[in-house]
């Protein structure tokens, strides 16, 4: 892999981060609150559906653009970018999902009465958990490798276990998805776009 291929997938995680902070803007605008009444969600489904609509395809694109960035790792990675990838493709595909059920909501407003409407908004729940624990293998794994190599540096190594450690606490697994994947997903890439080749080599060398 060429310095100019490694650019180029390291551009994949900030569009990634920026498809996601769009995507989740449009998404929860004008959203209810977390105690809202089947009748309230249903009318932001009706009030708001075209923002739900392109909030929810944009933030999908990015969670598609996760896996992608993920899979670029691989000469990082070694073997273990398997691993890596399984957990970003299940994690890329609970996001997916998480953003679907609104959407499908705001799809179907017409169709739908308050409590299915109810149903669909707190399905984001289920997923959610679901990403939580998926997000912890590409971390964890980049964190293992990363300290044994030093393909990255070992504070990024620490800074990588340490947002998986968060993502398996239950209570406050939500900040390390919420703030730190996309953080630890737009700093790799730096490290990706400001990488050498030999460094590359060296760290598979020590392997």
């Amino acid at each position: 892999m060429t310095n100019s291929d490694n650019r180029r997938w390291g551009l994949v995680g900030p569009l990634t981060v920026a498809l996601w902070i769009v995507g989740i803007a449009l998404l929860t605008h004008h959203q209810p609150g977390d105690h809202a009444t089947g009748s309230e969600i249903l009318a932001w489904y009706k009030g708001h559906s075209d923002s739900i609509l392109l909030g929810g395809w944009i933030f999908m694109i990015g969670c598609v653009g996760f896996v992608t960035f993920v899979a670029g790792l691989r000469s990082r990675l070694g073997e273990a970018s398997q691993l890596a990838l399984v957990g970003a493709a299940i994690g890329a595909l609970s996001g997916m999902l998480m953003a679907a059920v609104d959407a499908a909501g705001a799809l179907d407003k017409n169709d739908i009465v308050p409590g299915t409407a109810a149903t669909f908004h707190h399905a984001v729940d289920i997923f959610f958990i679901c990403a939580e624990l998926a997000a912890v293998l590409p971390l964890g794994v980049l964190a293992v490798v990363a300290w044994r190599t030093r393909v990255l540096p070992r504070w990024w190594a620490a800074f990588s276990g340490l947002v998986a450690g968060v993502l398996l606490v239950g209570p406050i697994g939500w900040i390390g998805l919420i703030f730190g994947l996309p953080i630890w997903t737009f700093g790799t890439s730096l490290f990706v776009l400001l990488g050498s080749r030999t460094q590359v080599r060296a760290a598979a060398a020590t392997a």
